[in-house]
């Protein structure tokens, strides 16, 4: 395959992401084409893009996810290529094709390799024929109810029913006794059939306590795969990440290089093109057992991590890629500097159950920390400004911190100060939670597994409701400050104009947080 230059190039998504992908577009002196819907017509990432096009009404469904209007406007703008980001049509073969039909670029892998990898009893049949680990369970994704009952001996009990098709722990079900099954195949089809239109379900081995742990994986047009190292994305609630890292502190340089190399088996073994990320689920007891779990045909949200361990630019290896180029580097090139952390910003309310939050940003500080992979040892890649309004419509992710030092003390510290230095007024936002996630002592040693927060979020519920007569005088009801205090505040900062002059909390009338 002969090289292709990329002179323009549409982002087909929204917020934090598109900017991070605009702003390597900048860099490399490509021309950025932006989309947005009607909610976001003034948005952080169509301001920065060179050209921008609306594709439809607030609704993702008429919107981000309308294949045809997302290639239509890459024709109209003479865009060459699409980069899907993540979240929204990134592992949908259905843009794949449109793109080839239009003679777009598709900045991804293939549409076989799409379809493969999104099928997750497909992509377990494949991989395990390669002679990667996976998981006991079926591998069948057409069983009914009644046959799924009669696999279920010999999975083996506790195991978790999945949804063959989609992601982010939608339909789970963990299964711990042989009469639990029923309903749990009852409920996991359903949310599968609504959320993905497909009802097909895979039995897994479930494993209690594990880690989660990840591989990113490059690939060229030209039959090279090197692997960048892992992350541990174990820090999880309701199988949504919430914390990562890289690496990971559980894995050594023997394990690291075994997971690598099955990782590499897992790309080569679907012909795999661009950046990937491949999924092995690890027993907290054994850290150098592994099995596959999935692929990610895309750029993964805690990407940064990766990239600041290793110095380079993924967004820059994708488009290279995808113009045709080989990759630049070789396995022995690869080297893991240091460590770096990542905790993701949700517009939530944590204290109401993570709910999401909605609202209009009166003020927005980023302290000054850049965003991108150029910016050491702070990164904030954020879609806010100042004005934006926080809507249902899509995901609740406002922006990621990203911290890195040369230790994981260092960097956790790190990215406790910078959660604490960025504001975000009107919109209730997880800072708090995370910073005080960050400062359990579990956490800072490094024991993690997937149900650290649940349990740590029961403890601080236990905590809340605590009566306020304890005994303990080192106990001590918690004052709340009413919310239409906080509010008066906010819009007294932003009438007086102190915001843009000195910072959030330096209002010129005196006003100060600590005061009456």
């Amino acid at each position: 395959m002969g090289t292709r230059e990329l002179s323009t190039v549409l982002v087909a998504n929204r917020g934090e992401i598109a900017c991070r992908v605009i702003g390597t577009l900048r860099r490399l002196g490509i021309r950025s084409v932006a989309v947005y819907s009607d909610a976001d017509a003034d948005a952080r990432h169509v301001r920065e893009a060179d050209v921008a096009v609306r594709l439809g009404p607030a609704p993702a469904a008429q919107s981000y996810l309308d294949v045809e209007a997302v290639v239509a406007a890459a024709v109209a703008t003479g865009a060459d290529a699409i980069h899907p980001g993540y979240g929204f049509l990134s592992e949908n073969p259905a843009l794949a094709r449109a793109c080839e039909r239009a003679g777009v670029v598709f900045v991804g892998p293939s549409v076989e390799a799409l379809e493969t990898m999104a099928d997750k009893a497909a992509a377990k049949r494949l991989v395990a024929s390669h002679e990667v680990p996976v998981l006991p369970g079926t591998l069948d994704d057409g069983l009914d109810d009644a046959a799924l009952v009669a696999a279920s001996d010999g999975v083996g009990f506790p195991l978790l029913v999945k949804p063959v098709a989609g992601g982010g722990g939608k339909g789970m079900e963990v299964v711990r006794a042989a009469d639990e099954l029923p309903g749990a195949l009852a409920s996991a089809r359903r949310v599968a059939a609504a959320s993905f239109g497909h009802d097909g379900l895979l039995l897994e081995r479930l494993v209690e306590r594990p880690r989660h742990i990840e591989v990113q994986v490059l690939a060229d047009t030209h039959g090279a795969v090197v692997h960048l190292g892992e992350r541990e994305c174990t820090l999880q609630r309701r199988h949504q990440k919430v914390v990562e890292e890289a690496p990971s502190p559980a894995v050594d340089d023997a394990t690291r290089a075994r997971l690598g190399e099955a990782a590499c088996a897992v790309a080569r073994s679907v012909g795999y093109v661009g950046a990937g990320t491949v999924e092995f689920l690890v027993p907290g007891d054994d850290p150098g057992a592994f099995w596959f779990i999935e692929m990610n045909t895309r750029l993964q949200v805690e990407h940064p991590v990766t990239e600041l361990v290793t110095g380079l630019d993924l967004v820059e290896q994708q488009l290279r890629v995808a113009a045709g180029e080989p990759l630049g580097l070789a396995q022995g090139d690869i080297r893991l500097d240091g460590h770096a952390v990542e905790a993701r910003l949700y517009a939530e309310q944590p204290a109401r159950g993570f709910l999401p939050a909605a609202g209009r940003v009166l003020a927005y500080d980023d302290a000054g920390v850049p965003a991108g992979p150029g910016a050491v040892p702070l990164r904030l890649d954020s879609g806010l400004l100042a004005g934006a309004a926080v809507t249902g419509d899509y995901d609740p992710m406002l922006a990621k911190a990203v911290a890195w030092a040369p230790t994981r003390a260092e960097a956790i510290a790190r990215l406790d100060g910078l959660l604490a230095d960025v504001v975000v007024l009107g919109v209730e936002t997880n800072a708090g939670f995370l910073r005080d996630l960050l400062a359990d002592d579990d956490v800072r040693a490094g024991r993690l597994d997937t149900g650290l927060i649940d349990r740590f979020v029961a403890e601080r519920s236990d905590a809340r409701h605590a009566p306020d007569n304890v005994s303990d005088a080192r106990v001590a009801p918690v004052a709340r400050t009413p919310d239409g205090s906080l509010v008066a505040a906010a819009l007294l900062a932003v009438d007086t104009g102190a915001l843009a002059a000195t910072g959030p909390w330096a209002a010129s009338d005196g006003w100060r947080l600590n005061g009456a």
